[in-house]
């Protein structure tokens, strides 16, 4: 893997958010990719720690890929531009992963966003598109009637869908966005997104098991971000509820352990595809203490790193460095 420089800038970025102070003007801009980590937590809760969401910015793009509940407010939080925003890629539609969409797009549309905010992705996105304008329906209406349709034009609160399927989808002002299926059972289909741009990549697996697809795609990319699953932890948990007498949450952690990707499992990634950092998100348990950090580090490619919340990868044009802040 490639040559890493740890800092902890996010906290700075968080507390400039909050007194609510521009990104943009206060940041010199930067060129090449930059990966926001905005939620990296599964349905699981854990403290500090959002559901799973990564935005990833150019000097002229902004996506993000999912939008899973808490993600919204850590992104702004984190300084994330959102009047950038022009489209949220999702995965797959579990409601961990499309949640805060609503929030997403209010918070954009107030920012200034111009233009309507796409939602992409699988077949079956115009469905998910249609409920959220349904249900923020009135909540639209009260804030155009209370700030006036010059600063919140109406047509630009509601969302746009686009159903794509595998291949490249956007290729646009030199970033390159390709869709390719994953392995999620029982869902078809499920998508993970490559992102290319200034000669630097990132891969967002979504959830997924580990496949020659996920391999492929991941070969010479950056920095990859893989859900994974600490199988121990989940083991040991269902043990626990078992004996409690809670079969209904023994039942869920057991259906759980075979459609994530194990920390194990990753193992086969590092090796059969040249990637310059793993990094793993969508953390199954998230952890929240030492003992269960050590059990993802004990198992888990060497190298690896444990993102947390407003944790940024930056990929600078030109270059091989991949700074982590």
């Amino acid at each position: 893997m490639k040559k890493t420089k740890l800092t902890t800038c996010f906290y700075c970025a968080a507390l400039l958010a909050t007194f609510s102070l521009s990104h943009s003007v206060f940041a010199q801009e930067f060129e090449g990719l930059k990966i926001t980590m905005c939620g990296t937590s599964s349905p699981l809760p854990a403290p500090g720690r959002a559901q799973a969401c990564v935005a990833i910015e150019t000097p002229e793009h902004l996506y993000v890929v999912d939008a899973g509940s808490g993600s919204a407010a850590t992104a702004n939080l984190a300084g994330v531009p959102t009047v950038k925003l022009r489209g949220i890629l999702l995965t797959h539609f579990h409601s961990d992963h499309i949640s805060d969409i609503g929030d997403f797009n209010l918070n954009s549309w107030v920012a200034g966003r111009p233009a309507p905010m796409q939602i992409i992705g699988p077949e079956g996105v115009d469905r998910i598109v249609e409920g959220f304008n349904i249900v923020y329906e009135l909540d639209r209406g009260y804030r155009v009637a209370h700030h006036g349709a010059e600063l919140l034009d109406p047509e630009l609160g509601i969302l746009e869908s686009r159903t794509v399927s595998e291949g490249v989808i956007v290729d646009k002002d030199g970033l390159r966005i390709t869709a390719f299926e994953v392995s999620h059972p029982p869902i078809e289909p499920a998508f993970a997104y490559r992102l290319d741009y200034g000669g630097r990549s990132v891969v967002i697996s979504g959830d997924s098991l580990v496949t020659d697809k996920i391999i492929e795609m991941s070969d010479g990319a950056d920095v990859v971000l893989h859900d994974a699953m600490a199988l121990q932890l989940v083991r040991g948990a269902e043990g626990l509820s078992r004996n409690g007498g809670n079969t209904r949450l023994a039942t869920v952690l057991h259906d759980i352990q075979d459609y994530h990707a194990s920390t194990e499992d990753l193992q086969q990634l590092v090796e059969e595809a040249d990637i310059g950092q793993l990094a793993l998100y969508h953390l199954v348990p998230a952890p929240r203490n030492a003992m269960a950090l050590r059990a993802y580090a004990n198992s888990m490619p060497e190298g690896a790193v444990i993102t947390e919340d407003g944790m940024v990868f930056s990929l600078p044009t030109g270059s091989e460095e991949i700074i982590i802040e």
